[in-house]
């Protein structure tokens, strides 16, 4: 098992939020991700990347309980989640994006991130039942969030309107307001600017540091983005086959001959220039 390296960090807590020890997954006899270990502190912002097909979601998707881990621990402030089931996880308090969008495109744009609220609001099935007087507050506390939410990402415009109408950029901030939502202390962002245009990208770059810094959050993402992960990641983990292959800051991380020959390659390097 690999060691889990220290380091320095601008983030203003020591605590560890998610430890991950010795994560593998086999899905038959293929064998996706090996020994895969990381310590997050509170309020960092770390980058997960690698090749197409390196186990990168596959990771995400055993943190956040919707594949089972084949072997290994993960620990959420200090508690044991490894083999919790994935809406006990986001009650826990980790949240997430997926790399394909997943809306509900018939439903508003409102109606979307009300819905990710939904378990937060103070009310039960009697009173929605009832309709009590609970109930009414409860509905008012989920529309104000979600729209709170909403404004974060420059979205209010659009609350009105079907998700499903919403141009390519604006689902993906929507879905990243969806995650916000569910109020999550760690966020996992499964490649945020997919999709995205240059000048989108930037402005992504901008958002992701203020809801973490306006939302105390800690944040781990996948990006294929060379940019923003140079731009915004704190510390860098690089798999390779299911393999941690380096781990860094941004510069070491593109300096390391060894990512360079695995991943980042001549193409992505001039990219960073």
């Amino acid at each position: 098992m690999s060691q889990v390296e220290t380091r320095n960090t601008n983030a203003g807590d020591n605590e560890v939020i998610l430890k991950i020890d010795g994560l593998t997954k086999y899905f038959g006899g293929l064998r996706a991700v090996h020994d895969f270990d990381v310590e997050i502190k509170r309020g960092e912002l770390v980058g997960l990347i690698g090749p197409n097909g390196a186990g990168k979601t596959t990771n995400f998707n055993m943190i956040t309980g919707i594949y089972p881990a084949s072997e290994g621990m993960i620990y959420f402030k200090g508690e044991d989640i490894t083999e919790l089931p994935a809406h006990e996880i986001t009650q826990r308090g980790i949240g997430r994006t997926f790399q394909r969008i997943r809306i509900f495109p018939n439903l508003t744009v409102l109606d979307n991130v009300r819905v990710a609220y939904h378990p937060h609001a103070s009310y039960g099935l009697f009173d929605g039942v009832l309709r009590t007087p609970r109930f009414g507050g409860g509905e008012q506390e989920m529309t104000e969030r979600a729209q709170e939410f909403l404004s974060v990402f420059g979205l209010e415009k659009y609350q009105n309107s079907l998700a499903a109408n919403l141009p390519y950029g604006e689902q993906r901030r929507m879905e990243i307001a969806r995650a916000l939502a569910t109020e999550p202390e760690l966020l996992l962002l499964d490649e945020p600017a997919a999709g995205m245009n240059p000048q989108e990208s930037l402005e992504l770059m901008d958002l992701i540091h203020f809801i973490r810094d306006r939302f105390k959050l800690t944040i781990l993402l996948i990006e294929h983005q060379m940019r923003v992960v140079m731009g915004i990641c704190e510390w860098i983990t690089v798999i390779d086959f299911g393999q941690i292959i380096a781990r860094g800051t941004p510069e070491e991380i593109q300096n390391n001959p060894k990512v360079i020959e695995a991943y980042l390659g001549t193409q992505a390097a001039k990219e960073m220039d």
